[in-house]
Formats: structure tokens, C-alpha cells, sequence
């Protein structure tokens, strides 16, 4: 096996508020703020083993999947053990429903035009 060059540090999302973002990735995930710029630029986020950073981006267009516009630009796969109220909970803290329910999966967009 090849040595790695490095390890993955987090992943970073661009929006236009990473407060509002940050708050709701941390009710979502159950994390918690790690570090934020002084200037509110950057915040990162954590549950002790995943990072996300949200990053404030001034001219940033939200995709309009799944309608229309800029396509989607990244997503989140979460498990959850109840579906229903699983996307009951998102949307109660701020996301999106964006489809319907099936058995498996349903999908949610994140708030803060992200």
C-alpha cells in the first residue's frame, strides 16, 4: 500500500451566513463550534471525529437543485433510525424538504441558501 500524502482535515462549504449554517449542521449532527475567525468568516464545526467548516463566500449562488438553476454542488449522506421523524426534525430546525419520503431516503436541502 502506498504511503498517503496527507489525511482529510474537513470538508468545507461555501455559503453566504456560516453562522446560521453552523447552528443548524450542530442541532442537525450533534455537534459542536470547534473555532471561528474573529471576523465570522469561518466557522468549524465538530463532533470529535468530523469536521465541517462553513465558509462565508460575499457573491454566492445557492443551487437550485432539485428545480431549476445552479446544479447541486455537494450533499451529506446522514443515517438516521427513523425516517419520518428524522426529516420532521431537519425541517423543524430550518432545512427543506426537497422530496418526497420513500422507505429509504428522502432528501433535504440546507438553509442559509447553501
Amino acid at each position: 500500500m502506498t504511503q498517503p500524502v496527507g489525511r482529510l482535515g474537513a470538508t468545507s462549504i461555501d455559503c453566504p451566513d456560516p453562522a446560521v449554517l453552523a447552528d443548524f449542521y450542530c442541532r442537525l449532527l450533534g455537534m459542536h463550534r470547534m473555532v471561528e475567525t474573529p471576523d465570522g468568516q469561518v466557522i468549524a464545526i465538530t463532533d470529535g471525529t468530523h469536521v465541517l467548516a462553513l465558509m462565508r463566500v460575499d457573491d454566492h449562488v445557492a443551487p437550485g437543485w432539485p428545480d431549476s438553476g445552479p446544479p447541486q454542488q455537494m450533499h451529506l449522506d446522514v443515517t438516521v433510525t427513523d425516517l419520518d421523524d428524522a426529516v420532521a426534525r431537519a425541517v423543524q430546525i430550518g432545512a427543506r424538504q426537497a422530496s418526497e419520503a420513500s422507505e429509504k431516503a428522502a432528501e433535504a436541502a440546507m438553509p442559509a441558501g447553501a
